[in-house]
């Protein structure tokens, strides 16, 4: 898909700009109209998509600038589910859990507006990843009142999830990420996990899936995600100062590595230096042709500036790495 080492990609999310954000709330407040929202969107996305275009990216997307939270987007547009209001998380985070009050139908196209509108205002020679949340993250993030098991519930999302994908093979999607935070959190599932993207993915013919997991540690999920039916996984290590990574040489590591060489949690800006140092971390792993460059996760919570820097470093360190042959 790309002929070169080390492609440089983000996960999703980049930080939004404040005039968006305050759109949105005249929007749920009757005080701006869909339409005009919509332009908004619109105007954003295509801002983002030429800053990570300047930032030197191989594959990147619109930094999600029509979602608001990953669970939320998705459950909103999927029939059989609705809001109950904002559950308490953590300290003074809120999150719009939602609940499952019907059996699941087949939602409209979800994603395939974005990326067409993506497509449309990329380079050419630039490829767009189009970030999807996975079945178990939505399942185990919701309420559920109807399906008689969790299982039942992820398995129906899945289903639910493949037609999607299948739709943005036929609009021309080549890359698609399966996003899975929850992967890690309960390790006692990940065969559940593994069997739930084997169905989101079954008969998809991209040129690349990728699953993205944090938060948890993977050395209790290594090695038996190897057998997800993806080719590469990117994983967060730069927050945890590449604590598992040790873990992932424990065994042949026969997938594509997404090396999270950036920290998201942190708005200093990592050094060209520091991102090279850690981008030999993954070499331990895997070998150059098998290794791409990402942050940890999602960046939509820092700074703009310190987005776009750590982008540009990353980038850098990339190149870098490259014209010196390892």
């Amino acid at each position: 898909m790309i002929d070169t080492l080390f492609p440089t990609t983000v996960i999703g999310s980049y930080p939004k700009p404040k005039w968006l954000n305050r759109v949105r709330e005249l929007n749920k407040e009757d005080k701006f109209s869909d339409k005009k929202l919509k332009e908004a969107e619109d105007d954003a996305a295509k801002i983002i998509i030429n800053e990570q275009e300047r930032a030197g990216l191989d594959v990147f997307n619109d930094g999600e600038m029509r979602r608001e939270e990953m669970v939320e987007f998705f459950a909103d547009k999927i029939p059989g589910y609705r809001f109950y209001g904002p559950v308490r998380v953590w300290g003074n985070n809120y999150f719009n859990k939602p609940s499952v009050v019907e059996e699941l139908r087949a939602p409209d196209p979800m994603l395939v507006d974005e990326f067409e509108f993506n497509r449309k205002f990329a380079s050419k020679d630039k490829i767009i990843k189009v970030p999807i949340t996975g079945p178990y993250t939505i399942a185990e993030w919701s309420f559920n009142e109807v399906y008689d098991t969790k299982k039942e519930l992820i398995f129906r999302l899945a289903e639910i999830i493949n037609e999607e994908i299948k739709r943005l093979e036929d609009a021309g999607a080549r890359c698609i990420q399966i996003d899975e935070p929850a992967l890690s959190t309960r390790p006692e599932e990940v065969e559940l996990v593994g069997n739930a993207i084997d169905e989101t993915v079954e008969g998809v013919n991209v040129d690349k899936t990728i699953l993205h997991a944090c938060y948890g540690k993977f050395s209790e999920i290594y090695p038996e995600i190897l057998d997800f039916d993806v080719d590469q996984f990117a994983l967060e290590f730069a927050n945890n100062n590449f604590k598992y990574i040790d873990a992932l040489k424990e065994y042949e590591f026969t997938k594509e590595l997404g090396l999270g060489c950036v920290d998201v949690h942190k708005s200093s800006v990592e050094s060209v230096k520091t991102i090279k140092e850690n981008i030999r971390r993954g070499l331990e792993v895997v070998n150059p042709e098998s290794l791409w460059i990402n942050p940890d996760c999602g960046l939509k919570l820092l700074p703009k500036s310190s987005s776009f820097k750590k982008l540009k470093n990353m980038v850098k360190a990339a190149q870098e790495l490259r014209e010196e042959n390892i």
